[in-house]
């Protein structure tokens, strides 16, 4: 295998196609594939091999990158792809799909093709980082069988963590996700809050600048509450999705406010808030009390 592994990225939405295009900018070999075909048309010029099927994808990829909605479709799309795999290639699995699907394709994969590396290896970033590669690729699996993939993450992101057995990704970026989404709830509070104390956004966010409170992601949220844009990093449907699939894998915890966020942004998604970044989670509450 040459220094630049072939790759096929299955799934070309905000995530996927980020990827895709980086590792054209980087001269990778890549090869697409979307339900939707149009999502990955406007990367044929800079040679995107754009293909109808997933295992026409992956055929001759040495690496496999599935970054794909939801646990269901994932399992369906490399069950679709699996026998056409390349011998000793490498199947990088990217989406949130939560602990019990992440087992059953690492099962699957044992049973089926035993020859093929699985890397569990969820991401921490949205699509702004992803675009700019300035993502972090949590990783797990066996990392010495997957030493061409290397240079696939370093062209996508900018840095791994490696996190020992593949499973273990997926547990620990659950684990982020719950700190992520319960800070949106924090900050959308905290926020109406503010302004209900005669405070702007801005002068929030002044008070929390140069302390230790003040993340960048904060900011960065803050912003959009501020000018009621709601431009989707990640959809508030894909956030209620890993609240769902966290408070379902993690039996043995007491979770009070994930479980309150759940039913507060479900309510939300079913009033239509869904395809919104999940900070319109602000917007949702604020409504209720005008």
């Amino acid at each position: 295998m040459s220094q630049r592994p072939s790759v096929a990225v299955l799934g070309l939405g905000a995530m996927g196609h980020a990827f895709a295009a980086n590792l054209l900018k980087n001269g990778f070999i890549t090869w697409g594939w979307n339900r939707t075909k149009a999502r990955g048309e406007d990367l044929q010029s800079a040679g995107l091999q754009l293909v109808d099927t997933p295992d026409a994808a992956v055929r001759q990829a040495d690496v496999v990158i599935s970054m794909l909605a939801d646990a269901a479709t994932t399992e369906s799309v490399l069950q679709q792809a699996t026998a056409a795999l390349k011998k000793q290639a490498i199947v990088v699995q990217m989406g949130t799909i939560g602990v019990e699907s992440t087992e059953k394709l690492i099962a699957q994969f044992s049973e089926q093709r035993p020859d093929v590396v699985l890397l569990d290896a969820p991401v921490s970033g949205t699509r702004t980082p992803a675009q700019n590669a300035q993502i972090v690729v949590l990783a797990s699996g066996d990392r010495e069988r997957a030493a061409h993939v290397e240079p696939v993450f370093a062209a996508i992101s900018k840095g791994t963590k490696w996190l020992g057995k593949a499973g273990a990704a997926s547990r620990m970026k659950l684990v982020v996700n719950a700190w992520l989404i319960s800070m949106v709830q924090g900050l959308a509070e905290s926020t109406q809050m503010a302004e209900e104390f005669g405070f702007t956004p801005d002068e929030f966010w002044n008070v929390l600048d140069g302390g230790p409170l003040a993340v960048p992601y904060v900011k960065g949220k803050l912003e959009m509450i501020k000018e009621g844009s709601y431009d989707p990093q990640m959809h508030l449907t894909w956030a209620l999705k890993d609240v769902n699939l966290a408070l379902a894998a993690a039996k043995n915890s007491e979770l009070p406010g994930l479980n309150l966020i759940s039913e507060v942004w479900q309510d939300a998604v079913d009033a239509g808030y869904g395809e919104k970044d999940l900070s319109v989670i602000y917007r949702y509450l604020s409504e209720k009390t005008s």
